[in-house]
């Protein structure tokens, strides 16, 4: 095998002159309290994900489209796709002032992947030499050669490694960190294009405040002030504070104004697909849901929901029914797998399959559709809960929760009653993104328990294939044991539906369909 190289700037990825604009101004937009403490290997939800982002800058990072691009990495290379070096450029520091090395990845790898630190994303590490599921492991796979140079032993060859150190798992932290992890969660020390304004920047249930970072130098140079994250109690509030020049960027739109957003804003919106997967998830731990019984009630409430009615009249064409697991805007994705058929609009063959699950243990009692009230969401769960009852002839209702903070510690906790909202956000462009945190054994976002050894195998198979065509054959095999299985109930795929007000310029939303904050523009 040749050498593999990551170095300099993705093809056609050349930077472009800043945009004109009020560098100094503070950019509005929309958010959700983060779930965690802003520590970047426990953040893996949308909230928090979009400050962590913002504060902290990897080895690579992504452009709107998707491309790789070097950030704090010179190079990434390799001979055989199992044994990386990656070197560092020079000059780049933390917020604090203390220098970004390769003991900085290093030492907050180890600690992300640590069992007993118990971090939501230490799954992320688990193709790094010396990483355990069950016990503490230091990575054996990562070694300190100087100060700009690292090198990483993964426990099989993978030959796109890379393009997954663009997600805020892999970020560097500086020594303070390490000092008292929880009280660097509140106030996080980064090296990304943005910092925390002060003590306190992070109002709880409110707002997070950011200013620009002057010791950041990358690839991604504000070309405003700052970020003010305001986090709303609902999307129509927002909505209205876009309506009304109080708030500058808002990236979902909420259900009542699908009909009307484009000519509220003209030329002032955008509706493009993006990296964003919906779904239900039902627990293994409830009864009912497990076992032949429940592999037939999952199939049965697939085919009783109405995705092409739903996507129509709800959405007014900004979602796609869903025919896979992942996105139509990631390489590989499939509409023609075998056992698709399941995600289909079929009455007669759905109360067939409940009838079938009865016979094995007669269902009684409400079935209720989890979701976060502060997100958009109460106008799709009630149709989906009528197309079910219509369908089954069962009782099926929404289960609000106020913030979706709250619902995901439900969810953590195993204190679910029925189903849950679902859903996806890709942290860097590939199949085996949209495959692996939410299904594979142990896997931190495999909330619901799901765990299938054929599942599990097609897809190390797929992470070690010598080609992309390779691991996109097995990742789609692993796709249609899912279909059979159904630990998700997939719905359909994401538009980025999104508007911005009369004070700003340069507004584009990246292929994950969030802003591109730094290159927004304060007239």
């Amino acid at each position: 095998m040749g050498a593999l190289t990551l170095s300099g700037c993705a093809a056609g990825t050349e930077k472009a002159a800043a945009p004109k604009g009020d560098s100094k101004a503070i950019i509005t937009t929309n958010g959700s309290e983060p779930q965690n403490p802003l520590i970047p290997t426990n953040t893996a939800e949308t909230g928090g994900g979009k400050v962590v982002t913002s504060v902290f800058a990897g080895l690579v990072s992504y452009t709107a489209k998707g491309e790789l691009e070097n950030e704090v990495a010179k190079s990434i290379e390799s001979d055989d796709a199992q044994n990386w070096t990656v070197t560092l450029e020079d000059g780049w520091k933390f917020s604090n002032d203390e220098p970004v090395t390769a003991k900085s990845f290093v030492d907050a790898w180890n600690y992300g992947a640590l069992f007993s630190n118990a971090q939501g994303s230490s799954y992320f590490f688990d193709d790094i030499a010396g990483f355990s599921y069950d016990a503490d492991s230091e990575l054996t796979g990562l070694k300190v050669v100087d100060e700009k140079t690292f090198t990483v032993e993964l426990v099989a060859p993978e030959a796109d490694w890379p393009l997954r150190l663009g997600y805020s798992a892999y970020s560097p932290l500086p020594e303070v960190a390490f000092e008292d992890m929880a009280a660097f969660g509140e106030n996080p020390i980064g090296n990304g294009p943005y910092m925390l304004k002060g003590e306190g920047a992070w109002e709880h249930d409110v707002k997070i405040d950011l200013v620009t970072n002057p010791a950041y130098d990358g690839v991604r140079k504000p070309a405003n002030g700052g970020l003010s994250i305001v986090f709303y109690d609902s999307q129509d509030a927002a909505y209205a504070d876009v309506q009304g020049g109080n708030l500058d960027v808002l990236d979902a739109i909420p259900d009542a104004a699908f009909e009307t957003y484009e000519s509220d804003f003209p030329e002032r919106s955008v509706n493009q697909p993006a990296a964003v997967f919906q779904a239900l998830n039902m627990p293994y731990y409830l009864e009912h849901w497990s076992g032949k019984e429940g592999e037939l009630r999952r199939a049965a409430i697939s085919m009783s929901i109405n995705r092409d009615e739903i996507t129509d009249v709800i959405f007014q064409g900004t979602r796609t029914p869903a025919t896979d697991f992942t996105s139509p805007v990631i390489d590989g994705y499939s509409d023609k797998l075998k056992g698709a058929d399941v995600l289909e609009y079929n009455k007669k063959e759905a109360k067939k399959l409940w009838a079938e699950a009865d016979a094995i243990a007669p269902y009684t009692g409400t079935f209720d559709i989890a979701y976060n009230s502060d997100g958009g969401h109460q106008a799709w769960v009630d149709a989906v809960a009528n197309s079910i009852k219509n369908t089954l002839g069962i009782k099926a209702v929404g289960k609000a929760y106020p913030t979706f903070a709250a619902a995901l510690d439900d969810r953590d906790a195993k204190k679910l009653t029925g189903a849950t909202r679902a859903g996806w956000q890709a942290d860097y462009p590939s199949l085996f993104n949209f495959l692996a945190p939410l299904y594979q054994t142990g896997a931190g976002s495999n909330k619901e328990g799901y765990s299938s050894k054929e599942f599990d195998r097609l897809l190390k198979e797929g992470a070690a294939a010598s080609s992309v065509e390779e691991a996109t054959a097995k990742y789609q095999e692993a796709q249609e044991v899912l279909l059979k299985d159904l630990p998700t109930l997939p719905l359909w795929y994401s538009n980025v539906t999104g508007v911005w007000a009369e004070t700003v310029d340069n507004v584009v939303f990246g292929w994950d369909s969030v802003p591109m904050y730094t290159d927004i523009t304060k007239k």
